[in-house]
């Protein structure tokens, strides 16, 4: 039993040998959970973006040469700067949700502010998810239209590639992109579907606990 369902229970037996707990008490608790679950979910997105630039760093020279022999750096630089424009915005967003958590003064603001927060998380893994689809999709569509200059620079880059025939090359490598972007969509949802769940299940646990004691 954790600190709140605590005090709950005291709260509700209101026996002479413990001190009667105040509407004020249970909402401090609340608040202070709440505040402190917007602040985690602050700090993880700051720490997702941090890992996606770090991974794109360690992107093999092999893959950024690809890029740019191909001609897809510029439009994968557009895409980028648009990509973490958003981001930047869902973070500053993150930041003022728990900033206004952190002094709201009445349950029923603190009740308006998580289902805010809440609406937030939910519009930022979808971003993020639908983002990468489509993001997906636009490579290996541009890839295909230059599937003759991937394939020669390909195999001129590595020889064991040369002696696969060029149709059989080019089915090979876009059936594996399918796969592999499948599995990696199917990761980021997963990884999302955990960890900002289970923040978010605890909001709402919250929130619902808010309505129970307006009533």
């Amino acid at each position: 039993m954790d600190q709140l369902e605590l005090l709950k229970s005291k709260w509700q037996q209101q026996e002479q040998t413990h001190p009667t707990l105040s509407y004020q008490d249970i909402y401090k608790m609340l608040l202070k959970k709440s505040s402190s679950i917007v602040k985690w979910i602050f700090v993880i997105s700051i720490a997702e973006i941090l890992f996606w630039v770090v991974l794109g760093f360690l992107t093999p020279e092999s893959n950024k040469e690809l890029i740019a022999n191909i001609g897809l750096k510029k439009s994968l630089t557009i895409i980028s700067i648009f990509h973490y424009t958003i981001i930047a915005a869902f973070l500053a967003l993150f930041y003022m949700n728990y900033r206004k958590i952190s002094i709201t003064d009445t349950a029923k603001d603190l009740m308006a502010n998580i289902l805010k927060t809440r609406k937030t998380v939910k519009y930022f893994v979808i971003y993020n998810v639908v983002g990468a689809i489509l993001a997906s999709l636009y490579v290996n569509m541009f890839l295909f239209t230059k599937k003759t200059e991937l394939y020669s620079i390909i195999t001129e880059n590595n020889s064991n590639y040369a002696a696969i025939p060029p149709e059989s090359f080019t089915s090979l490598f876009f059936i594996t992109q399918f796969v592999v972007g499948v599995v990696l969509i199917g990761l980021l949802i997963l990884i999302y579907r955990v960890i900002y769940g289970i923040l978010l299940k605890r909001l709402k646990h919250n929130y619902d606990e808010l309505k129970r004691i307006e009533m």
